[in-house]
């Protein structure tokens, strides 16, 4: 079932539409509801459709354990533990009411990723209008079915997923009753090169699935995030921070609010030039038609006289016969004394030009 369309908090969300901007928040707000509070304005200001927060605690999400398998041993976090990173990022839950409500007050749309079913209790709770799946959640079908059961927009990030897992995945949402199902293509490095992105997934990730698609963006500048536009990514999520040196778990991947303003203003552009199929004139051409080419006279001729080669040419401005009749024209005669300088109309020849 191919969904071209749905609808978050009033929004429409589809590749017919401008594409949907969300800025995470993560775990940007670095220990702080003042700070994740400024964070939704600063994505209001900036141009976002939607702050995203994630919903889990470190027991929710992960063993408190210091074995093996639980240490960062490489990348951004080394050398914490699982249950450490967690706790340092996580968004504590009774911050949860205050930060919906900020964003409803501000006037822009805030969701989650739930990371278990207790979190979707909770926001089902706050009337969270969608839900996203992260990237490392993809493979847990149990939540993704938990989550397609609200009956609410589900966005799932692929990130690490193989053609086969998303399947299993999209199925598992679509059984559970979601209707509405965008899946983000997702790199889930930290940062992640561009080179890694492969955009031209996007299509037959659409094509494959039969969902609407957009990017979860881990590069470092917008391009790649414009450049997915193009190709059909009808929502766009990136992390946005304050200060990028500010020493959070997610910040150095960050944007800024006015590196966040430039992907709105960027990505709708960008959405705005693909437009419809069109070889139609522009308004914006019509005062440089008369500087198209036509053709001229280029001497005087009397009534009658043959018109030789030497006495038209193909120059600007283009008040004359379009060039393609030149041909059509040499060896006729006027029917009326032309002047140099005088553009070539229909009714100064002999010949049917229709």
């Amino acid at each position: 079932m191919i969904v071209h369309q749905f609808n978050i908090a009033g929004h429409h969300v589809g590749p017919g539409f401008s594409p949907y901007i969300v800025a995470e928040i993560s775990a940007n707000h670095n220990g702080s509801v003042e700070t994740a509070c400024q964070i939704i304005d600063a994505a209001k200001a900036s141009g976002a459709d939607a702050v995203k927060i994630q919903t889990y605690t470190p027991d929710t999400i992960t063993l408190r354990s210091d074995k093996t398998d639980f240490q960062i041993v490489d990348g951004l976090w080394k050398g914490r533990t699982l249950w450490d990173l967690y706790d340092w990022a996580h968004t504590p839950w009774d911050w949860h009411p205050t930060l919906f409500e900020h964003a409803r007050k501000v006037g822009i749309t805030i969701f989650s990723s739930p990371f278990d079913a207790t979190a979707v209790d909770l926001l089902e709770d706050l009337g969270a209008p969608a839900y996203k799946v992260a990237s490392f959640e993809a493979v847990d079908l149990p939540l993704i079915r938990y989550i397609a059961a609200t009956g609410k927009p589900m966005i799932i990030s692929t990130g690490m997923a193989d053609e086969t897992e998303i399947a299993e995945a999209v199925a598992a949402a679509r059984d559970a009753g979601c209707k509405e199902l965008a899946l983000l293509h997702c790199v889930s490095g930290y940062p992640a090169p561009a080179s890694d992105y492969n955009l031209l997934t996007l299509a037959h990730m659409a094509e494959t699935f039969g969902a609407i698609v957009g990017l979860s963006d881990h590069t470092l500048d917008n391009t790649t995030a414009i450049a997915a536009v193009a190709l059909g990514a009808a929502i766009i999520e990136k992390h946005v921070t304050l200060d990028r040196a500010g020493g959070g778990p997610d910040d150095s991947f960050s944007l800024e609010p006015a590196e966040l303003a430039e992907l709105c203003a960027g990505a709708r552009t960008a959405w705005d030039a693909l437009g419809r199929v069109d070889y139609g004139r522009k308004d914006s051409e019509l005062g440089n038609v008369k500087f198209r080419r036509s053709l001229y006279f280029t001497r005087d001729l009397g009534p009658g006289e043959i018109i030789g080669p030497d006495a038209v040419r193909s120059v600007r401005p283009g008040f004359g016969l379009a060039p393609k009749h030149l041909d059509e024209i040499i060896g006729r005669k006027t029917t009326r004394a032309v002047t140099a300088c005088e553009p070539v109309v229909p009714e100064a020849i002999d010949a049917d030009l229709t």
